[in-house]
């Protein structure tokens, strides 16, 4: 605020007015506002100044209008009365203009403040009437909602009693209010209640939490069940403390029928209706999930036999019906004593015992389903005997794993069927730990040849007459990452198998032919002749002549050194498309031999007809020598038998598994021509043949004491 006023003439009295009101309000009004408002205010005083006593309302006019403006602090009022005294006028006029423009200036301000109060007063009144008509429609609407909503909707005290149910919740029971009304929310216990649902209850209830979901049965007034996805939520007070308890209770029953169906559907065999893989899995790791320290189970894989036999021969859809028939037999025999059977595919099925006492109580059950499935099965117009065969397994929960325990079973039932079938066979873990190990055989050998893990040990093959070194057979050895150093009896068989001895055979011949030609190149005639065995799949394969015919063109190896040993099984009859190939490769210069013979069928008119020139005896005849305490063993007059009908076939014999100085004398005397075996030498690298070639010598002379 400024300074006290000093005395002005009256013709400065406008601009001394107008910074005298510009110092206060003024300066919130714009400045053309407040030179109107200043310059019409100076006028008024003047005149009321400047006249008679009629006049004088003209300060009271100016009062006013400084009020409106917003001229309302009390300071401004004392600066202006001061200002209107410095200017010339009489003094009692100058009083009675000031006391007019004081009293207007009062009155002005006591009329605008009784104007706002009113205002106010009236806008309260409004708000409160317009809170009033919205909590009205509020309710309205609330109750609106809560009777005509779709979802069923109750409320009840925290103690449980319902208060009020809505007409969905009404007809969802199928019931009145006043049969839902006053009744204890724990009466509406269901037994498929899911585990946990009342427990979230009691903390809803004593505030431990506001709200819950759930999927919930509930009985109709009818009985029936329905099935609910339930919400219900806490109510507090201004202080939070539990008052009410809201339900939503929306009708699922439809969507969990589906559910259901479609569950079933996923978990069930569509043919026979019994569990399917993925139910009997996810039964099976429900018992790992929390088990017992002693606690215990069982399975028993089923395989029928002969069910190849009936579906080629009858048809898929008599083979169908069978498995069907075959299922209600076990389902009807087993499930009763609390046993889960399941289908796994094909005619495989498995007895799961979830609380197996023992061995005992799973080779009990495997007997059952043996005697279950003895009977013949009446089919389609057909009287079908189908048997089965069953492996065991009896396992502690805490011994094993899911995985392992399925591949245990499934290992020791096909132990059952390679024993002979109609029969159930008991896990064993020396005979799983070696079918484990076979097929991490069999998973690693795609991938060993190109990792260059397999490599080739060479056999000599000596004649009886002095020792001499005749030929070396190529045994193909796996230096296997995990078992070390596999001979082919640990691999050969998983290679026909799985077809990859198609690929293992033909490098084979290449390393070995590859080998021979270089020590043809090397020591010239002395030399021995390379012998290289022939898988069954081998001797069938189309390729084989052109195969052979290019390893031995690339090497340049006479085809007159190498020898193919073959199996008896190799060639079925004198038809057999291997027969002419074996032929091509005679007509060729390859010369072939006869791999233990006297343990296949050993059918002589086969042999006649084969284009061989030498045949290998078994050494399970040979090791019969030190068996018997006879001087002249069966097994010997075995092997002369043999050497005397090579011999009539102009055939070469060389006799396997020669391992003392004795086998030697014995197999010399019956005229046998080669021997193969420890006492000639173990199979070895080519650095060592090389050295022997070199030395010029027997392995072990015929003539020297068997101490050598």
């Amino acid at each position: 605020m400024t300074e006290p006023l000093t005395p002005v003439g009256t013709r400065d009295f406008t601009e001394a007015w107008y910074r005298l009101l510009r110092s206060g309000q003024g300066l919130a009004l714009p400045p053309p506002t407040l030179a109107q408002v200043a310059g019409r205010t100076a006028e008024l005083l003047r005149r009321s100044l400047a006249g008679t006593d009629a006049d004088t309302p003209l300060a009271e006019e100016a009062a006013a209008l400084l009020v409106d403006a917003h001229f309302t602090d009390p300071e401004i009022l004392a600066h202006a009365v001061a200002l209107l005294h410095t200017q010339r006028a009489a003094p009692g006029r100058l009083a009675a203009v000031s006391g007019v423009f004081a009293a207007g200036w009062a009155a002005a301000l006591r009329e605008r403040t009784l104007r706002e109060q009113e205002a106010i007063q009236r806008a309260a009144f409004d708000a409160r009437e317009e809170a009033e008509r919205a909590w009205r429609a509020s309710e309205a609407r609330f109750r609106a909602l809560f009777e005509h909503a779709a979802i069923g909707i109750g409320m009840a005290d925290v103690n449980g009693t319902i208060l009020q149910v809505n007409r969905a919740l009404r007809e969802l029971f199928g019931t009145r209010s006043e049969d839902l009304r006053g009744r204890r929310v724990t009466d509406l216990v269901h037994p498929e209640d899911a585990p946990g649902v009342w427990e979230a209850y009691e903390d809803l209830v004593q505030g431990r939490r506001d709200r819950f979901t759930c999927d919930k049965p509930y009985y109709r007034h009818d009985g029936e069940v329905v099935w609910t996805h339930l919400t219900v939520s806490l109510i507090r007070g201004e202080n939070g403390e539990p008052r009410y308890q809201v339900a939503m209770v929306e009708d699922i029953t439809d969507r969990y029928r589906l559910q259901e169906r479609l569950r079933h559907q996923a978990t069930h065999d569509p043919l026979t209706g019994l569990p399917n893989r993925a139910a009997f899995f996810e039964r099976l790791e429900a018992l790992f999930e929390e088990p017992q320290p002693d606690a215990r189970f069982g399975l028993c894989y089923v395989d029928l036999d002969g069910f190849k036999v009936v579906n080629d021969s009858l048809g898929h859809e008599t083979g169908d019906l069978l498995l069907a028939a075959v299922a209600e037999r076990l389902d009807t025999a087993l499930t009763p004593l609390g046993h889960l059977v399941a289908r796994l595919g094909g005619d495989e099925f498995v007895v799961l015992l979830e609380d197996c006492r023992g061995e005992e109580e799973a080779v009990a059950v495997a007997k059952l389903v043996l005697t279950t499935l003895a009977r013949p099965f009446l089919i389609a117009g057909h009287k079908l005997a189908i048997g089965a065969s069953v492996g065991v397994l009896a396992r502690t929960v805490a011994a094993t794993t899911p995985g392992a325990a399925v591949r245990a079973a499934d290992l020791t039932l096909y132990r059952s069927k390679e024993s002979g079938r109609g029969r159930w066979t008991l896990f064993d873990p020396t005979q799983n730990a070696r079918a484990v190990s076979r097929y991490a055989i069999s998973v690693r050998l795609p991938v060993a040849l190109d990792r260059g893990e397999f490599f080739v040990d060479y056999q000599p093959l000596c004649a009886l007459s002095d020792g001499s070194l005749a030929a070396v057979e190529a045994l193909v050895r796996w230096r296997h990452p995990q078992f070390g150093v596999l001979g082919p009896d640990e691999f050969v068989a998983t290679a026909e198998e799985t077809g990859l001895i198609m690929p293992l055979g033909r490098w084979i011949l290449e390393r070995a032919i590859g080998q021979a030609a270089e020590w043809v190149r090397r020591f010239g005639d002395a030399a021995p002749q390379i012998n290289v065995n022939l898988a069954v799949r081998q001797a069938r394969n189309p390729g084989l002549v052109n195969d052979i015919t290019r390893i031995l063109d690339n090497s340049g190896l006479d085809p007159r050194r190498l020898q193919l040993e073959i199996t008896e099984s190799a060639v079925i009859g004198p038809e057999d498309e291997s027969l002419r190939a074996l032929q091509a490769l005679a007509d060729a210069g390859v010369s072939l031999a006869v791999d233990d013979f006297g343990t296949g069928w050993s059918n002589l008119a086969y042999l006649r007809n084969l284009p061989v020139s030498g045949l290998k005896i078994a050494g399970a005849f040979v090791s019969d020598t030190h068996q018997h305490g006879s001087e002249e063993p069966v097994g010997w007059r075995i092997v002369g038998g043999l050497v005397s009908l090579a011999h009539a076939l102009d055939l070469t014999v060389t006799a396997e598994g020669v391992e003392t100085p004795q086998h030697a004398r014995w197999l010399r005397s019956l005229g046998c021509d080669w021997g193969q075996g420890w006492h000639f030498g173990r199979p070895v690298a080519p650095q060592e043949i090389a050295r022997r070639i070199t030395e010029g010598h027997s392995a072990y002379p015929m003539g020297k004491s068997e101490a050598k």
